[in-house]
């Protein structure tokens, strides 16, 4: 099957549908967009009152209700009816996965009751080898996805690239928010996911 063609304006709609907010910086790792293509297509958006820019620390550009209006009309096209099976498949594969990987982060930033402080070498490699299994399990569920819907092939570089900088050393690689760390991409994994589906999270998705 033949992967739906993502156009890059809605590239540029849907990551900030799934981050919320996000800066220029953010959007081109998220998207693997050229920065050129990004700063273009921001002006543009703005000028037509679909993004607007937020301050704050957590700030960057978001949605305004036309733009979350346009990308849910973009989002039927992105999707089609053929891959909804094949998402709604790697979802339900998704969610045991992210039970292991809660319980992953759990054990890297505590030790019992007490906040990990990394100081012992062989319990962090311990965790992160298991990651690292977590990882190549993640790519290969991802494998169908990306088959059917492009975007989703930029899942794997991303995780790839943090779980490279955590094996180099970066602690703040595995969890730190808004460093595009492993747990920054699989939090929009997770929500890419129950978008593309249409779906809200329950119960499973906290499992």
């Amino acid at each position: 099957m033949i992967p739906a063609v993502t156009s890059e304006r809605f590239l540029l709609l849907h990551a900030l549908a799934v981050k919320g907010a996000a800066s220029e910086s953010a959007l081109t790792d998220a998207t693997g967009l050229a920065e050129e293509s990004i700063t273009g297509m921001v002006e543009q958006l703005l000028a037509e009152e679909l993004v607007r820019r937020r301050k704050g620390r957590l700030g960057g550009l978001a949605l305004l209700p036309a733009g979350r209006a346009m990308h849910s009309e973009l989002l039927v096209a992105d999707i089609g009816t053929d891959a909804t099976a094949a998402l709604g498949a790697t979802y339900e594969t998704f969610l045991p996965v992210n039970g292991r990987f809660k319980d992953l982060c759990t054990r890297w930033q505590l030790r019992g009751s007490e906040p990990n402080d990394h100081a012992d070498a062989a319990y962090d490699s311990a965790v992160v080898t298991e990651l690292a299994s977590m990882h190549t399990q993640a790519v290969g569920f991802l494998g169908p996805a990306a088959a059917v819907v492009s975007r989703f092939a930029r899942y794997p570089l991303r995780l790839g690239s943090a779980l490279d900088r955590l094996l180099n050393g970066e602690i703040a690689a595995f969890t730190k928010p808004l460093t595009e760390s492993y747990h920054d991409v699989w939090m929009e994994l997770h929500q890419d996911l129950l978008t593309s589906l249409g779906r809200v999270r329950s119960g499973a998705d906290e499992g």
